[in-house]
């Protein structure tokens, strides 16, 4: 674990404004942000997770260790989670994946599309030409197929995917997933033990349970 200074967050979250195109108000911004987030605002703890739809230890983390940290810190009201995308360059399908889900997110399905990415990966992550492959988990995730690929085909996502990026690794993140929690850069598909110890000495500092 590595201690970073705090402004770090407004840098991992730079494309918010980005993602809803030029001239969006600020209400469709919040909620393009609101789509790729759980838990509640109130939460006393955030955890940004910077993730790579085709990094495997990624989707050994949303296999193994997310659901628990849902149950346990997420859905109680004790931490939220938002997802940041950081695609790495050496997987040629994760940046068109991130896109995907970015899409989805217009249609508050990308926790849907997140989802299936990752329960699919094996599948499509050596496709050289995914996109069919893509907009056939938009239907499975429920995603208005028309509308999925015109904003796919646009490059409508494409600034903020790499905003996040970019972001993601100013903060000093370097691997993927990584977890910017209230200061503190966690790497790795670490065991849900581990956020437990993080998360519950921040929560006794503030007083919580």
């Amino acid at each position: 674990m590595r201690v970073l200074t705090a402004g770090i967050v407004a840098v991992l979250l730079a494309g918010a404004a980005l993602a809803a195109g030029p001239g969006a108000t600020g209400a469709l911004q919040d909620d393009l942000t609101a789509a790729r987030t759980r838990g509640s605002a109130s939460a006393a703890v955030t955890i940004y997770e910077m993730s790579d739809f085709q990094c495997p230890w990624c989707a050994r983390f949303a296999r193994e260790t997310l659901p628990a940290l849902e149950r346990e810190y997420v859905a109680t009201g004790k931490a939220r989670l938002v997802f940041v995308n950081f695609p790495l360059p050496m997987h040629r399908n994760a940046e068109p994946a991130a896109e995907l889900a970015m899409c989805a997110a217009r249609q508050q399905k990308f926790w849907q599309m997140h989802d299936l990415l990752f329960r699919t990966q094996a599948e499509w992550e050596t496709l050289r030409e995914p996109g069919v492959y893509f907009l056939a988990l938009g239907d499975s995730g429920g995603a208005n197929r028309d509308q999925l690929a015109e904003c796919v085909r646009s490059g409508a996502m494409r600034d903020v995917v790499r905003s996040d990026a970019e972001g993601s690794a100013r903060s000093g993140a370097n691997s993927t997933p990584s977890f910017y929690i209230e200061g503190v850069i966690v790497a790795g598909a670490q065991p849900i033990e581990l956020f437990r110890q993080v998360l519950d000495s921040i929560i006794r500092t503030r007083g919580g349970r």
